[in-house]
């Protein structure tokens, strides 16, 4: 089997993280977040995986050379001269995707985090032997999204309805789809919008359904998001692999600690905390709802929440960072600075408070 993951251009609602890297390759809970969607193709039998990318495709490529061994898995880009939107990237890797096997590829969006239950999708697609399977996941917000309506029984999409204006269900389309190669015959190589433009179509024909995603779900695509993610996978993780959590009497909740990064005495660390390799975590630290990325120093008695500390950056002593204050790549807080909601692009010394939310360039 195949895949396509839709890895789309600059990542501006992740910035500063992503003027460093692509955004797949920003680290969610200590790897990036697309080694997840990977892993999961190569457990599901996928050998081969396209990624659809318009920018930096040489940095994701030799980024990904690596664990193309290591996963056994092969994985090429293909690049868009121009952004193709949602389906257009598959009309570009239509020769790759349809192939003489006639199997059903997944497409998968890449700011989407889940347990991806792949294989119970698949033989989902067989059973109901229509021409397209998505996931949908119920949410308390569906205006936001992808609406679909559903026959109960059969999981028959009935309606798509892209954002819609008034209430029309609580089930919105997760990002992940398992399509025949005969949906490639219904896209031309242009700008083209999966969502608004080719399921339409399908769903007229009655040949799309849907399954409803067991366990968690979230676009991780912007930083709120990011955070409320990292909760909701070591939630996950507490469930099913509790070890690779981090316990002592210093840890409250479900904390992520990569085994090489160091944490002094009387801090107090979690919930919902992931520490990255390399770090530094000096005595009396408090840390909560965060992602402290690699390389990083936390120095004495600093507190932070509700926020992400970017690669190889320094939060000076008895500093307070919080309110979704993202700090990009090499950035350092002086001693006893406050931030409320601070952005802070990369390669910056903050010698003076944010007091509210603002991008410091």
């Amino acid at each position: 089997m195949k895949a396509l993951i839709l890895v789309g251009g600059f990542g501006t609602r992740l910035r500063p993280l992503t003027l460093s890297f692509p955004k797949p390759l920003v680290d969610f809970a200590n790897k990036p977040m697309i080694l997840y969607q990977i892993e999961a193709l190569k457990a599901t039998g996928v050998t081969e995986v396209v990624l659809a990318i318009s920018y930096q495709p040489e940095v994701m490529l030799n980024f990904l050379k690596d664990f193309e061994s290591k996963l056994g898995i092969k994985i090429t880009c293909s690049q868009e001269t121009e952004p193709l939107g949602t389906a257009g990237p598959l009309a570009l890797a239509r020769d790759i995707l349809a192939d003489k096997s006639g199997e059903p590829f997944f497409v998968l969006n890449s700011d989407v985090i889940s347990e991806y239950p792949l294989k119970e999708m698949i033989a989902f697609h067989k059973s109901h032997g229509g021409e397209a399977s998505m996931l949908v996941t119920k949410v308390d917000e569906p205006s936001k999204y992808g609406v679909v309506v559903t026959e109960e029984s059969t999981g028959k999409v009935e309606r798509y309805v892209e954002k819609p204006k008034i209430y029309v269900g609580n089930k919105i389309n997760a990002g992940i789809y398992l399509l025949n190669p005969s949906v490639l015959d219904r896209i031309e190589l242009k700008p083209t919008s999966i969502e608004k433009e080719i399921f339409p179509k399908i769903v007229s024909e009655n040949q799309l359904y849907a399954m409803v995603l067991p366990g968690y779900w979230m676009d991780i695509g912007q930083p709120k998001d990011y955070i409320t993610g990292l909760r909701l996978y070591l939630d996950s993780l507490r469930m099913k692999s509790p070890s690779k959590l981090a316990s002592g009497a210093h840890i409250i909740g479900n904390v992520l600690i990569d085994e090489s990064a160091e944490i002094s005495d009387g801090c107090l660390i979690g919930p919902d905390v992931a520490i990255g390799p390399g770090c530094v975590i000096e005595s009396g630290v408090r840390l909560s709802q965060c992602t402290i990325m690699r390389g990083v120093c936390i120095k004495e008695h600093a507190c932070i929440s509700s926020s992400i500390i970017g690669w190889h950056s320094t939060v000076g002593r008895w500093a307070r960072i919080e309110n979704m204050t993202i700090l990009g790549e090499d950035v350092h807080v002086c001693d006893e600075i406050y931030s409320n909601g601070g952005v802070v692009l990369p390669h910056k010394e903050i010698k003076a408070s944010i007091l509210k939310p603002e991008i410091i360039m």
